[in-house]
Formats: structure tokens, sequence, C-alpha cells
């Protein structure tokens, strides 16, 4: 059964929507609304795995800092083979990028599971179950998991701080209930409606 909500935390969205797609991370939004999960690619898994990987525990700014050179140490994605073949190159050009050892290791760790897999494998695993198996890779963590999914195209919400005070407010404890109630109200996806407050309220909250 679909809950019915109040109009109060439509009415929010809807705004924070308005302000969204008059700024300039109307792309944000329209990155989200066109991500499909059997679209994904390789290169798109090893990319978005890095970026949630690099991004946890710093500011957006931060990690957007240094991830284009990250991005050219590990071959800019190109595939799990190369970063596999060129392992210790990829690390050590990492760690002239970014000083962080543990989650440049962890990008490089992630990359030789693809390989040894093979992508074809990890993508059905990820349709079947996207949070099973997104958690068994290393440093996905509880929440970063939700952040993976989402940026993979799975139509999830993350549980950022930010939407976790947003759904306790309107007497949710959980941040899927909270985003899907609204996502059946508006006819946007889960993960749209995750990205547009998150930006709200992360930029001009």
């Amino acid at each position: 059964m679909i809950r019915q909500i109040s109009a109060e935390p439509v009415g929010l969205f809807n705004y924070a929507r308005e302000r969204v797609l008059s700024s300039k991370f109307k792309l944000e939004y329209e990155w989200q609304q066109n991500l499909e999960v059997q679209d994904l690619t390789e290169r798109e898994f090893l990319k978005e795995a890095a970026w949630v990987v690099i991004n946890s525990g710093f500011k957006e700014s931060t990690a957007r800092k240094h991830f284009g050179n990250i991005s050219l140490a590990f071959g800019d994605w190109e595939s799990a083979f190369h970063i596999t073949a060129h392992r210790e190159l990829c690390i050590n050009c990492g760690l002239s990028a970014f000083r962080n050892e543990r989650k440049i290791v962890a990008i490089a760790d992630i990359a030789e599971i693809v390989f040894q897999y093979g992508f074809d494998k990890i993508h059905r695993d990820l349709s079947d179950d996207p949070i099973s198996s997104l958690s068994k890779f290393p440093y996905i963590g509880p929440i970063t998991v939700w952040h993976l999914a989402k940026n993979l195209g799975c139509d999830v919400a993350k549980p950022d701080r930010h939407i976790v005070r947003l759904a306790e407010t309107y007497g949710y404890d959980c941040v899927q209930a909270f985003c899907r109630d609204i996502a059946n109200e508006t006819g946007e996806k889960v993960n749209v409606v995750d990205i547009v407050l998150w930006r709200y309220f992360a930029t001009f909250h």
C-alpha cells in the first residue's frame, strides 16, 4: 500500500526541484533522471565506485578537487584489466594525487574483483540484489553502499545526514520510505528525489 503523505514535504521537494533546475546543478538532476542500471558499463562502474570511496568522509568539493588526477592515475577507468595489470603503477600515481593509502588501495582492489569475476557477473548481481552485492566490495560501508547504488542507477536513496534529518522531521525513521513516498506523489524516481533534496540542503539551504 502506498502511504499518502502531507503536501508539506511534497511542496518542499517541488520548491527544491525548482531551485536546482534553475541553477548549474540542473545537470545533476538530468544525469540522475536518465541513469539506468541496465545501461551501466564497466568504466562507469569503476569510476563511480572510486568516486564513492574517495568522497567518503570528505566534503564533495574536496573529493572533486582531487578526482581528476586520481582518474588519470587509474587510466581514466579504461577497464578493470588495465588497472589490475598495472596495479602498482596505478597505486603509486594515485598516491601522488591523493595521499590516502587505504582509499587508493581499495580502488585497486575493487578493480581486481571486477576483473576476477568479470563485469557481466558483477552487473547481474547488481541488478538482482544491489545492496548485498555492493556491500562485498572494500571500503563500501552501510551508508556508502546506498550512495554507490544510487550513482549506478539503482532507484534508492542515500541516508545522508541532510536527508536523515529531513525524514525525521516528518516522522520517518527510514530515508528510503520517505523518498519513495515523495516519488510516488510526484512521479519522480527515488534517486531523483534524493539528489534534489540533498543538493538543495547542501547548497541552497
